[in-house]
Order: structure tokens, then C-alpha cells, then sequence
């Protein structure tokens, strides 16, 4: 099954996307580079809301990254994920960043797959704040595979 095809059975909005103030998703050469994408989710990880909650966040920011992908590049298909970049909401004592941003790998993992163009780099960070009060931000690059 195709990446779009996994997307759309997952339930995944793949509908065209407004232009914004800014750029979703750019191109450049072979690359699509998103902005980051915030959760709907609002909040500190660690403090009033739980890895669990945070793990949905960074799901919810991977589905909201795909549709813009999608809408800028018209197809998921033939591409590899290269880099996803996760920001967490974070308490100062909080040190789960990477469970919360598996959210977003996990979903990646399953439409790209685990062991093939979803295999990606990552880094997982904490932060003492992000736009809106988002708990998760996440961005990523994609490769257009030739």
C-alpha cells in the first residue's frame, strides 16, 4: 500500500491547505521542508499533562505536517522521511522529550515504514515555551525520492 493510501485508511485530511502567512512546506531541489506545526494541544509536559497526552500532540503536529506536505507536493508517495525536528512544552524537570515526539515517528513509521523511507533522524527538545502555548511543535524534511 502506497503512502497516501495508508494515510487516507488512518484518516489523515489530505485536503488542500489556504496559503498562510507563511510556507508550509517549501521545496527546494529535492527536499520538501516544512515549518514547524503546532499542536492543538495546549500546555507543559510534566506539569498537568502526561507523556501519554504529549505522545497524541506530536501525532496530531506528524498528520498536520503530512497535509501540508501533501498539499504543497500534491503526493506522499515516493517520498523518504529525512528529519524531524520535536519541541516540547517542557517542565524544567521534565526529561521524556523523546517518548512525547515518538508520536510523531510512530505515525511516520507507519506510513512510511520503520525500516525503510520513515527511517529517520531525529532530536527531541525541551523548551521553556512555544507559540500559543502549544505543548509540541514539530517540523520535518523530506526527500523526493528520483
Amino acid at each position: 500500500m502506497q503512502p497516501d493510501d495508508k494515510a487516507r485508511q488512518l484518516g489523515i485530511n489530505l485536503e488542500p491547505q489556504t496559503p498562510g502567512y507563511l510556507n508550509l512546506c517549501i521545496r527546494s531541489g529535492q527536499q520538501l521542508i516544512t515549518s514547524g506545526h503546532v499542536s492543538d494541544l495546549k500546555g507543559v509536559l510534566g506539569k498537568g499533562l502526561t507523556v501519554e497526552q504529549g505522545y497524541e500532540a506530536a501525532r496530531d503536529c506528524a498528520q498536520k505536517i503530512l497535509r501540508s506536505v501533501y498539499s504543497s507536493h500534491g503526493t506522499l508517495n515516493g517520498l523518504r522521511v529525512l528529519k524531524v525536528l520535536g519541541c516540547v512544552y517542557s517542565a524544567g524537570d521534565f526529561t521524556d522529550q523523546h517518548l512525547v515526539i515518538n508520536g510523531c515517528s510512530d505515525l511516520l513509521h507507519e506510513i512510511f515504514g520503520k525500516t525503510t523511507d520513515g527511517f529517520h533522524a531525529r532530536s527531541a527538545l525541551g523548551f521553556a515555551a512555544l507559540p500559543t502555548g502549544a505543548a509540541v511543535e514539530v517540523e520535518a524534511v523530506f526527500e523526493i525520492k528520483q
